[in-house]
């Protein structure tokens, strides 16, 4: 099984904005980066995204450009519930709230949020119940990079205290070959 691990492209929030389930836009023009991104992906599959805009956008086009066998909206792979966070700039975080999550971002949460560990509860959730049987078709899942480093940390066996070993650029397309005896 191929697994397409895509990344929505750049949003409109400026630098040093805390965003993850913000429904924020997508930088535009963007046709260009969709052309290159569908061009790295098979012509078949099953197509899951985020339900927020900057994924849905993105696998709306790659819908319409491949053609799959169908294109699922999954709330399991929004992005990190970043609570009263959410649309702040990280530099005016209270530091009470910021600094034990710095130091522990896998297991504290974010005040009227989540923590990592929430979120990667979440992805093996999808994981298990949506993606492990499929064993016969392309999977591509247009995610964020929160969800995107914790599949990675799932797959590979990294801690997730580890997850941000794995980069992920915007517009990223990540591909994972699973055989019939791997595990997910």
């Amino acid at each position: 099984m191929e697994i397409y691990l895509v990344r929505h492209t750049e949003t409109v929030c400026a630098k040093g904005i805390c965003y993850g389930q913000a429904d924020v836009d997508l930088v535009t023009p963007h046709d260009a980066i969709f052309e290159k991104i569908s061009k790295q992906l098979p012509e078949n599959g099953i197509v899951y995204s985020s339900p927020l805009q900057r994924c849905l956008k993105l696998s709306n086009y790659i819908a319409s450009q491949k053609k799959p066998q169908s294109l699922t909206v999954d709330n399991r792979l929004m992005e990190m519930n970043f609570g009263d966070w959410e649309l702040q700039n990280w530099d005016e975080i209270n530091p009470e709230h910021l600094n034990p999550w710095m130091e522990d971002f896998v297991s504290v949460r974010v005040p009227n949020g989540e923590s990592f560990e929430d979120l990667h509860q979440r992805v093996v959730d999808f994981i298990e119940n949506e993606i492990k049987f499929k064993n016969d078709t392309n999977i591509i899942i247009v995610a964020h990079a929160g969800i995107i480093r914790s599949i990675l940390c799932h797959v590979n066996g990294i801690a997730l205290k580890d997850a941000f070993q794995n980069n992920v650029a915007f517009g990223e397309v990540i591909q994972i070959t699973l055989l019939a005896t791997n595990s997910l």
